[in-house]
């Protein structure tokens, strides 16, 4: 196994890019090996590392489906929804109270 070209944080070449910056262009890497690797130091613990994908080599965003909308939705309805009251509580339901406000804090008092 070959090893990959390892940059400085800031200084890899252009051409390649990471998975956020593809996606913000429109781009996924589909299915292309990495290419390289940028570190960054760190002071106590091991550096960060960000892989690399060539970008002449990376495809298109493939479009969401009215199914996958749809689950979107879906998905996200079960999240507003209180499992106490079973209202839509308009916001999505904290998962440190794991029911609504009002569900979690019935006589209006909240923790100071």
């Amino acid at each position: 196994m070959a090893a990959l070209p390892v940059y400085p944080w800031r200084l890899a070449p252009d051409g390649l890019a990471t998975r956020r910056q593809l996606r913000a262009s429109g781009l996924r890497p589909g299915g292309q090996d990495v290419a390289a690797q940028v570190e960054r130091p760190r002071r106590r613990r091991g550096p960060l590392v960000a892989y690399l994908y060539r970008i002449d080599a990376a495809k298109p965003v493939r479009p969401m489906t009215p199914a996958k909308w749809a689950a979107l939705a879906k998905a996200n309805q079960a999240r507003r929804t209180c499992p106490q009251c079973r209202t839509d509580a308009g916001y999505v339901i904290p998962a440190a109270l794991g029911t609504c406000v009002p569900c979690a804090y019935p006589d209006g008092q909240r923790a100071a």
